[in-house]
């Protein structure tokens, strides 16, 4: 019997060189931000399965591959075009039934502000695996069950740390490593994995077996309901049980905003997908395409129009039924012109809320040669959640609880915890039409660099005629607040210096990963059993787009 040898060699793994991705042209397509969760996607598509099977698979097995960004325990929102029209899904996570500002106040003293960021009562009742259940239900061709095989596989067998995973997970480690269960399953050898090295995760393996034999019945209302309430109890949390067993994601419709003659939809709130519509919105009142592509004029005006929609998105934007104003409002375009006018080519501004009552996330996507295309973004919020990890299970629970205020008389009140609450949410899938006929499947993860990725993105193909793939390359900002900006590091020097000169508070990033975002694109290029797709991956992760 010939011994088995493991030769890893010690590469260095930082590239020196310009590495550049070209588009990826196919009738049936996966693009996600780990190779192997495409590939898993892949495999559900070449099994007979269709899109929804495809993105059902990728979104499983990335939260074994990335488990930095999304995990079991994570909320998911997406939006597909079935064949002929358009759905959304809300699979944001809701508060414990215990959860009131005074529960906080008592644990953590009466000036909180917000609930923790780390620990167990950060933890919303997580919708992601609700999402995969629902989405299969309605529009899934294979069995549940077949969707999470690449998934265990992985899990059970192991994969080789990538660069950009590694890069994250070694960082967060110092803040995490003393979390409840965080040890255990994510520092395997008392430290996080290095680049090349093997990682396993057999509890995540078992808690994806039995989501897959009780079609997430074990999740929602069974061991790994009653596994987390006991270790939430164990860790000083107040989740339950019933808490999971009363969740259920909701099917909404999604929210659009017509620009240069196509129409970007997006989940409607208690997400920040309304951001991109009003910067778009507002964009609109100006001939974009006039400015040079990466000149600092056509630059400054997208961040002031993106200020703009920050502005009122952060003053208005909660569980719809909480919202002093609709989305409807927010979007009406006599009042998205009159905020377009308070915009200056010449000075950076720090703008207010105005008044529309008078007028750690990974996104994959997928689409099949019958026509469906998903948009779909799943996120444990910042770096690995709430550092919190159920040890019997694997499942590596979120902190979107961190997102609620405690502040009756804060600057958003509608955002106030309550039981069963949605918080205001960061990740949002968007999705292009035009005539009411589906163009593309997009998504930039990121926290708030969602909706200004969708709008820098989006801009760039629809008024400069940019390729998938080069608008995904393309230098970015990002904008934080007041007049500051981050800025990537290959921007034009000359634009940098003259979004200076008008005052913008400029900060020069070299970590892409970590202020920039990631997108995956899929673009219709025409019938799909004939033409197919245009494909896209985002450099800044070790992502993929793979088709046949």
């Amino acid at each position: 019997m010939t011994a088995t040898h493991t030769h890893i060699m010690s590469f260095n793994y930082t590239n020196p060189y310009t590495s550049t991705r070209l588009p990826v042209f196919a009738r049936n397509v996966v693009s996600t931000s780990h190779p192997l969760a495409a590939q898993a996607g892949l495999r559900m598509m070449q099994k007979g399965g269709n899109a929804v099977d495809a993105a059902i698979a990728a979104a499983a097995a990335i939260t074994i591959t990335e488990p930095v960004s999304n995990g079991l325990g994570s909320d998911a929102f997406v939006i597909l075009w079935d064949g002929k029209a358009l759905h959304g899904l809300n699979a944001s996570g809701r508060a414990p039934q215990t959860w009131t500002p005074d529960y906080f106040k008592r644990k953590y003293g009466a000036d909180a502000k917000t609930p923790p960021k780390r620990g167990m009562d950060a933890v919303t009742v997580p919708g992601a695996v609700a999402s995969w259940v629902a989405l299969s239900e309605r529009f899934g061709k294979l069995p549940f069950a077949d969707l999470m095989e690449p998934a265990i596989e992985i899990a059970e067998r192991g994969y080789l740390l990538p660069v950009v995973v590694q890069q994250k997970w070694a960082a967060a480690t110092p803040e995490l490593q003393g979390l409840p269960g965080f040890a255990q399953g994510f520092l395997p050898w008392g430290r996080a994995p290095n680049v090349g090295e093997l990682f396993q995760f057999k509890a995540a393996a078992k808690g994806l077996r039995a989501i897959a034999e009780t079609k997430g019945q074990a999740y929602y209302g069974g061991e790994i309901a009653q596994a987390i309430e006991k270790f939430s109890a164990a860790n000083g949390g107040s989740i339950t049980a019933k808490d999971f067993a009363a969740y259920q994601p909701e099917w909404v419709k999604p929210i659009g905003k017509n620009y240069r003659g196509y129409t970007l939809h997006e989940i409607p709130p208690n997400g920040q997908g309304i951001a991109a519509l009003i910067a778009l919105g507002i964009l609109d009142q100006f001939d974009v395409a006039s400015l040079k592509v990466d000149g600092v004029d056509s630059q400054h005006l997208q961040i002031e129009a993106m200020k703009l929609a920050f502005a009122d998105v952060y003053r208005y934007v909660a569980e719809p039924a909480n919202m002093e104003v609709t989305a409807g409002q927010m979007l009406d375009d006599a009042y998205l012109a009159s905020r377009a006018k308070l915009i200056d080519m010449k000075r950076a501004q720090d703008f207010g809320a105005g008044n529309p009552v008078k007028g750690g996330t990974i996104y994959l996507t997928a689409a099949d040669e019958n026509g469906m295309m998903v948009s779909f973004i799943q996120s444990n919020y910042m770096g690995f959640g709430s550092g919190c990890v159920e040890p019997t299970f694997g499942i590596s629970l979120q902190n979107r609880g961190h997102a609620f205020s405690l502040d009756a008389n804060g600057h958003n009140p509608a955002n106030l915890v309550a039981p069963g609450k949605r918080p205001f949410h960061t990740i949002i899938p968007a999705f292009l039409t035009k005539d009411g006929q589906p163009v593309m499947s997009y998504g930039v993860m990121g926290a708030n660099m969602q909706p200004q990725g969708h709008m820098q993105t989006l801009v760039r193909m629809l008024d400069y005629g940019q390729n998938p793939q080069a608008a995904c390359d393309a230098p970015r900002w990002r904008y934080n607040a007041g007049l500051e900006i981050n800025v990537e590091q290959q921007m034009d020097k000359a634009t940098v210096q003259g979004l200076a000169d008008r005052g913008h508070v400029m900060e020069v990033i070299n970590d892409n990963y970590q202020d920039f975002g990631a997108g995956q694109f899929i673009w219709r290029a025409g019938d799909p059993k004939v033409q197919g797709y245009v494909a896209a991956s985002d450099a800044r992760r070790d992502g993929l787009a793979a088709g046949f």
